[in-house]
């Protein structure tokens, strides 16, 4: 494995059953887990008091860490005030959590905008509210970490440069995730060129442009092998998560405003343990092919 990089996953794709999650990505040789799924359980509906007594003790026993937390926070409509303050009190809740699992990073978005109007008209709104809650991760120690998502302000690279300058605090960071700005009509590799000093962590989820499918990596038109081998030969250390999207799982609906059908048009004949392998070994074999290029 190439030096400082680290493999991770939501492996709440493998199964509801956290149990099951843990058994599978041990399996694999994986060391990491990015945690958003527990047992049917969202994260952010856990308090640090559960997470202590139903979710540390079986990491420990795993042997398996948690390089990120999967949070919904930024997950709701910017004209939502009372959903806001419902978030902050989760984020505050999630910094606990995140500590207690010695973990720093956790996962956010930058807010749903109101079908079929203009996001650039909710910039100040969206850096004001941001703003907000990496006031709160500084507080704690914690970097939050934004997903360029579908249907939020930043989905596309312009408003993702835009939204973390604005904001420009060391508590926010940013997500390349291949797929979503395939999804939105993006060039990864413009992208990749836009926020490539911003960036703190990397996405491994791959798409095709024809009916924006999930596909494996390497297979779609993210361009990883190719930005990958110029995040880690430009230095890049840190995490590549994979985000599989190969078949449904439960969590999904929670994920996408559009229906989970329209984004994984079938289960390509595999369960979750086997949508995730099929995504580590896919990743292996790219790490392994820059790994032989430097030598």
């Amino acid at each position: 494995m190439l030096e400082g990089i680290h493999i991770s996953g939501f492996s709440d794709e493998i199964s509801s059953d956290f149990n099951t999650q843990l058994e599978v990505v041990a399996n694999l040789g994986m060391n990491y887990i990015s945690l958003r799924g527990i047992d049917g359980k969202n994260i952010g509906d856990f308090t640090a008091d559960e997470v202590k007594e139903s979710v540390l003790p079986r990491l420990n026993a795993a042997g398996i860490k948690v390089s990120s937390v999967g949070s919904p926070i930024g997950k709701v409509f910017i004209n939502d005030e009372e959903g806001f303050e419902k978030q902050k009190s989760m984020l505050e809740e999630l910094c606990q959590i995140s500590k207690l699992l010695d973990c720093k990073y956790i996962r956010i978005f930058s807010f749903y905008i109101p079908k079929g109007e203009n996001p650039d008209g909710y910039r100040d709104a969206v850096v004001s509210k941001v703003k907000e809650f990496a006031q709160i991760a500084e507080k704690h120690n914690i970097v939050l970490l934004h997903e360029n998502e579908k249907d939020i302000f930043g989905d596309i690279g312009r408003r993702c440069d835009d939204l973390l300058r604005s904001v420009n605090s060391p508590s926010f960071k940013a997500i390349f995730d291949f797929a979503n700005f395939v999804q939105c009509g993006e060039d990864t590799q413009v992208c990749y060129d836009l926020l490539k000093d911003l960036v703190e962590y990397i996405h491994i989820k791959d798409a095709v442009t024809t009916d924006s499918q999930n596909v494996v990596c390497g297979t779609g038109e993210g361009k990883i092998p190719e930005i990958l081998e110029q995040a880690i030969s430009s230095g890049y250390k840190g995490f590549l998560t994979l985000e599989p999207h190969l078949v449904l799982f439960d969590s999904l609906k929670d994920l996408e405003l559009e229906d989970a059908t329209e984004v994984i048009k079938d289960d390509k004949g595999l369960d979750g343990a086997g949508g995730y392998k099929l995504q580590y070994e896919a990743l292996l074999n790219i790490l392994n092919q820059i790994e032989s290029k430097g030598e």
